[in-house]
This record gives C-alpha cells, structure tokens and sequence, in this order.
C-alpha cells in the first residue's frame, strides 16, 4: 500500500454570484444564487514513502484545493484520501502531528519573539520530547547554518533567514510528510541552495514524504524525481523530469555561427531566426527533421565557425503544457 492514495477525488465549491449594485445586493439578501466549481475533477494518484514529488499546475488548476484536501484543511466531495493511514479530514487532530507544512508567504513564527522562542513554543503545542527536541534543533540548525540567528526577534530576519526557520519549525517534530508551498520565493542564489540541498539531504537520509508546490521549476529540478501536473482540476502528466522531456520537448534548435554573413536558403519545417554576429538558429521537431541530416546539409552549403545543439528548457515545456499546446 502506498503511503498516499487519491482515488477518484473530487472538490466542487459553491460560489455566490450577485448582481452588481444596491437591488442586486437586496435580492441576494433574500434569494442568494450560487454557482457551481468543480475545483478538482476525479483525481487519481498516489505517492511511496520517501518519494520527492513536485505538484504544480497554473493558478486555478486546483492544486492547493488538493494540498489542502491532503492536509485535513477541506474534506473531498467525493473519492477517497488516505495519508500514512490516516483520512485526513476526519481524523485531523491525530494526523497533523505527522505532517509538517511550510508556506512560502506565511509564517509560523512569531514576530515579535526570538526564533528559538518560536521552537520552544512549537515543541509545547505539538508535545515534542525533550530528547528529540533537542536532537532535530541541533541537527536542523546546524544544517542550516542558523546559529547566527535563533536568538533574534523574527521581524529582524532576512527573507532567507525566515524561511529556513520556517523550515525548521515544521520539522522539530518529526513528521513523516512535508509539504512545501513555493519555500524559496523570493530567496536569493545563494538561499535557495541551501534550502534546496539541506531538503534534499533531508529526504536522503531521513525518507521524508515531500510535496512541493512552486512556480519555480529550478526547486522541481534540484529536488524532485517525479513531477505531477493539474489543470483545471484533473491530471494531466506524472512521470520523471526525463520522461516529460521525451514526452513533450520534442523542440530541438541549433544555433550556427557562420564565417561571415550568409542568407541561408529556406529549408523545409525548419524556423530560421536570425541572431546577432552572423549567427542563425535554426528551430524544428525533432520527429519531423532529423538532426544530423540538417548538420551535414549545413556543412556542405556554407562555411560555418561553431554549432550548438539545445534542447528545450524545462520551463518551457511547462508553460507550453500550461497553455494547451501539447494537450
């Protein structure tokens, strides 16, 4: 049994949907109308113990109502949710002492206190022993790179500072799934490496669960073997980071640096774009031209300094998938 299994899930919202000004505003008083929002569509996937999953998909494809389904926050409409054993929604006060949640934008700390006042209070709420209290601090801190910083007031902190607090926190009790909620927004190079090599370690040699929702598909890279993408509520790719590369980025170009400036007869399927310093790229799929025939023709038809073969950023294979253009 895997330890996270969504089957056949599905979240509808009630939306209510007024007209506009004061007569509007009275009869909703008395005969509100409502809409219907089907947020996620029969859902289905389910995830190992230890596994690294990113869990993306655009605004409003229902990704967070999912995360929060995952989390006990909203119950499913219908299907079935089970987490480590645990359904989620009703049995919350049991399960969220094994889950662990860190926000990108909101903060479990508290402002005003010292960081280590922030664990210390944690570490009461969630009846954390003293012993393993002090073993994931040391541990976690350590690293971090935190020494620095527990004892100051939370405002005080850097963007980076904070979240690898945040991280912390959400740790200090051992759960046995995360899930990660865009945790390097806003972080600079160097903060995001850190946060991205301790969670990777972390997962490693701990086996943590983690999910990872984020718009920054450097963390889906750096940290996830197996991305999982929702559109409009229903799933629409789960695989490895290689398969959606074979899957979809079929786009392949070629970047040519030419002796001196040459006009470059049209050939067929192939974008030609003209670059800066007589060099040209030339874009095609890969299914419809092949490669090395393109290179020898080139070879034989001009004279040509340098070639650079690319293949399609991972991003743009996402956003394409995003817009429909694969689908």
């Amino acid at each position: 049994m895997d330890f996270i299994e969504v089957k056949n899930v599905s979240k509808v919202f009630r939306i209510n949907r007024r007209k506009s000004g004061v007569t509007g505003m009275l009869a909703n008083l008395f005969v509100p109308k409502y809409e219907k929002k089907e947020a996620v569509k029969n859902l289905n996937f389910s995830i190992g113990q230890g596994e690294m999953v990113g869990f993306i998909g655009p605004n409003g494809a229902g990704k967070s109502t999912t995360i929060k389904m995952l989390s006990g926050i909203l119950f499913p409409e219908s299907g079935e949710i089970t987490v480590g054993g645990f359904i989620p929604y009703k049995q919350r006060k049991t399960y969220v002492g094994s889950i662990g949640v860190v926000f990108g934008q909101k903060s479990q700390l508290q402002w005003d206190l010292p960081v280590i006042d922030s664990f210390e209070l944690l570490k009461a709420i969630y009846r954390v022993p003293e012993g393993v209290y002090k073993k994931n601090l040391d541990r976690y801190t350590g690293m971090l790179d935190m020494g620095g910083f527990l004892n100051q007031p939370v405002r005080q902190l850097s963007l980076g500072q904070r979240m690898r607090a945040d991280i912390v926190a959400a740790l200090l009790h051992s759960p046995k799934i995360v899930f990660f909620d865009e945790p390097t927004i806003g972080v600079d190079v160097v903060g995001k490496e850190t946060i991205r090599n301790f969670i990777r370690d972390l997962n490693r040699q701990d086996h943590v669960t983690m999910i990872f929702t984020t718009h920054d598909m450097q963390d889906i890279e750096k940290t996830c073997d197996r991305l999982i993408i929702i559109d409009k509520g229903s799933k629409v790719y789960d695989g490895t980071l290689p398969g959606i590369r074979e899957r979809y980025g079929t786009t392949r170009q070629l970047d040519v640096e030419f002796v001196e400036h040459k006009e470059v007869a049209p050939i067929p399927k192939v974008e030609i774009i003209e670059l800066d310093n007589n060099k040209k790229r030339f874009v095609f799929e890969s299914h419809e031209v092949h490669i090395n025939e393109l290179m020898d023709h080139l070879l034989s038809h001009y004279n040509i300094r340098d070639i650079n073969i690319s293949e399609p950023e991972i991003e743009s294979i996402i956003r394409k998938i995003y817009s429909g253009e694969y689908l």
